[in-house]
């Protein structure tokens, strides 16, 4: 299972404040096992929302919203992508991160779905389509 790991703005990460090399050193050694067990996949932190936009859907219509955004605490400040057995084993993980942000914080791990989720939805042409695209994002990494 593949879980998406949230980590939730504050203030501080809105403001552009940028984490101290004590919670960086931190950060890198909780990277650094994550890595090693196998369990991330990906992760970076995120530009405050002053500097993104959201588009708004409404039937045909798209409306753009420059940011910054209101609500901080509904706002992501960074995001790691994790494999992991079961939520349990994600909310361990989580357990045993350093807290991300000054004071108090929070993180929301949600699992990404997979192909087989979507059932008979899911046609083998699909299905062909997805590992062509799959295929195509991994050479586009640099490396790949």
């Amino acid at each position: 299972m593949r879980f998406m790991v949230l980590i939730k703005a504050d203030a501080n990460s809105e403001a552009g404040v940028m984490p101290d090399e004590a919670l960086l050193t931190e950060m890198g050694r909780f990277n650094e096992e994550l890595v090693k067990a196998g369990v991330m996949l990906g992760g970076e932190g995120l530009h405050p929302s002053s500097r993104g936009a959201r588009v708004r859907f409404s039937g045909a219509a798209r409306t753009v919203i420059d940011g910054p955004f209101a609500e901080t605490k509904e706002l992501i400040a960074g995001f790691w992508i994790w494999r992991c057995a079961s939520l349990q084993e994600a909310i361990d993980w989580v357990k045993r991160c350093p807290n991300p942000m000054p004071a108090e914080s929070e993180i929301e791990i949600r699992q990404i779905f997979e192909a087989d989720d979507f059932g008979d939805a899911m046609t083998p042409e699909l299905r062909a389509q997805e590992d062509r695209l799959r295929e195509q994002i991994e050479r586009n990494l640099p490396g790949g």
